[in-house]
């Protein structure tokens, strides 16, 4: 009795910090007994012996599921990895790396950076690691490729099916928030950023001052595929361009400290210049609280297509032993009151998949415009002509555009400037049906999970044929969508190829050339009436 009364007044004294607490107090003690307890239980008396470090790190990340994916656990080594992505710098290779299917694979290799000084090229499958052999390794690789600058390690890796060795010279990696910015044409400046590190306000202040020195009157900002990161450098972009004192962001949360209100606090480097903010599906966080910002105070124009929606905000917690919990606190709402969460973790189905938010509430933005919440920033003008046929995101998803890219490299090795041909194409297909990628696009996905519930619910049985011949047609259409989304393959498998040949500069530049987004955004700057018209409607 002592003991437990012991252990309630330990927790109280830790974990008494409001008023949510204190009326579940008895109730999480109870539990927290029960943990400890068990916990102890198990690694006195379990058969094999047990490494209870990797067990409580289990076991915390597998209670956060329950919540969302937002809320993580980070045991010593993803604190660091935290703090990298914050401020954009870490000493390791300079490379993207994918595991899958047991193997490492390097997706991208960063221009000058170690990785590539080594001779390491965008396929290259890692085998060994110094003496560790990467096909029984299931902890993460990353951190085998980290460590001290100036630290030499020696690996193993496949190319093309022959095996090589090299050793790799670690040193520091510089993650650009900016990679990347031009002039187009005459009077358009065009900057990508590409992530919200403690650097993004600095590298963005500095492209906007060269472009305007160059020439620019007109901009573009290019937030497509950017996942988010510092809330206050996303208020800190939009200082670049409203006044002072200006409400970008408001968060609201259950517990009153959390309430904040996220203002402007510089003179602007711009109140005038024209502004088009791109996005697509994967611009998240911080970046739809930039395009959200702007397009409620009619200070920009939207362009693309309806962006993620994660309006959830989180902050992580220091915890004993050099660890971290990052938990969501509250969610945001951009100046015209709108929260733009896509999806309700507290309404999950059956299978523990979070729903999508139905309702869709009107707000309108400085100057009248109507806006809603709901799920995403939905653009002014959309562009529907470039997203991802079902497809295009299945051979994404299967590496097969990836795969077939990194062949065609090999095979024109010589030739940087390598487009790729009808005569490419058809092989594509041959090399899709004889490396029998598996293709499952939205609509197959969705047939499988009615499959699935029919068989339970024992629907008819000629129903059940008539839809199973549906799923077998879907299957067996995949040369047919080949066919006909061969124009966007061609552009997808062209972008992969530049990415090998002339690194991230080579695709961007490549992407103001050739890109229908970017090119939209510069016939919208260039049209003064569209975007009078779309920032007073």
């Amino acid at each position: 009795m002592f003991k437990r009364i012991s252990i309630i007044v330990l927790l109280s004294s830790i974990f008494f910090i409001g008023v949510g607490f204190q009326k579940d107090f008895f109730e999480i003690a109870k539990q927290l007994e029960i943990f400890t307890n068990t916990f102890k239980t198990i690694n006195m008396n379990y058969v094999d012996e047990t490494n209870a470090g990797e067990l409580m790190d289990k076991t915390i990340k597998g209670m956060l599921k329950e919540l969302d994916p937002y809320t993580v656990f980070f045991n010593e080594q993803d604190v660091i990895k935290f703090r990298i992505n914050n401020t954009g710098e870490y000493t390791g290779i300079g490379a993207v790396i994918s595991r899958k299917d047991g193997q490492i694979i390097l997706k991208e290799i960063f221009k000058d950076f170690a990785a590539d000084q080594a001779g390491l090229k965008p396929g290259d499958i890692i085998t060994q690691v110094e003496d560790i052999v990467l096909k029984d390794f299931k902890d993460d690789v990353s951190n085998l490729l980290k460590g001290a600058k100036d630290k030499k390690i020696t690996i193993k890796y496949l190319r093309q099916g022959k095996e090589k060795q090299t050793d790799i010279i670690l040193n520091e990696v510089d993650i650009k928030a900016v990679p990347y910015f031009q002039l187009i044409g005459k009077d358009v400046g065009y900057i990508v950023l590409q992530t919200f590190n403690a650097k993004t306000t600095q590298e963005t202040k500095a492209a906007l001052l060269d472009l305007k020195a160059q020439g620019a009157t007109k901009l573009i900002l290019d937030l497509r595929n950017n996942p988010g990161g510092l809330l206050t450098e996303a208020v800190n972009i939009c200082n670049l361009f409203v006044p002072k004192n200006e409400v970008i962001v408001t968060t609201k949360s259950k517990i009153e400290k959390h309430n904040s209100t996220y203002r402007t606090r510089f003179d602007p480097i711009d109140l005038d210049i024209p502004l088009v903010i791109l996005i697509n599906e994967r611009s998240a966080s911080a970046s739809e609280i930039v395009a959200g910002g702007l397009q409620d105070l009619d200070r920009a124009v939207v362009v693309g297509n309806k962006s993620f929606g994660k309006g959830l905000v989180q902050r992580p917690v220091d915890l004993p032993y050099g660890t971290q919990v990052k938990v969501t606190i509250s969610r945001y709402y951009t100046p015209s009151g709108r929260c733009i969460q896509a999806l309700d973790y507290a309404n999950k189905d059956a299978s523990g998949k979070a729903q999508k938010t139905n309702i869709r509430n009107e707000f309108t933005t400085k100057s009248g415009r109507k806006v809603y919440d709901g799920g995403g920033i939905e653009p002014d003008i959309v562009l529907e002509d470039v997203k991802l046929s079902g497809i295009a995101k299945a051979l994404n998803t299967n590496d097969a555009i990836f795969n077939f890219a990194n062949k065609l490299y090999y095979d024109n090795l010589n030739n940087p400037s390598y487009q790729v041909t009808d005569k490419d194409i058809q092989n594509f297909k041959d090399f899709v049906k004889s490396n029998d990628y598996k293709i499952e696009t939205q609509a197959e996905k969705s047939l499988v999970k009615f499959l699935e519930v029919a068989r339970e619910e024992k629907i008819d049985e000629f129903v059940m044929k008539d839809y199973e011949t549906l799923l077998n047609n879907l299957k067996n259409n995949t040369q047919a969508q080949l066919e006909k989304n061969k124009t966007e393959i061609k552009r997808l498998l062209n972008e992969e190829l530049i990415k090998m040949y002339k690194y991230k500069d080579g695709f961007f530049a490549y992407q103001v050339d050739n890109q229908i987004e970017v090119k939209s955004c510069v016939d919208v700057l260039n049209n003064p009436t569209l975007i009078k018209k779309t920032l007073n409607k």
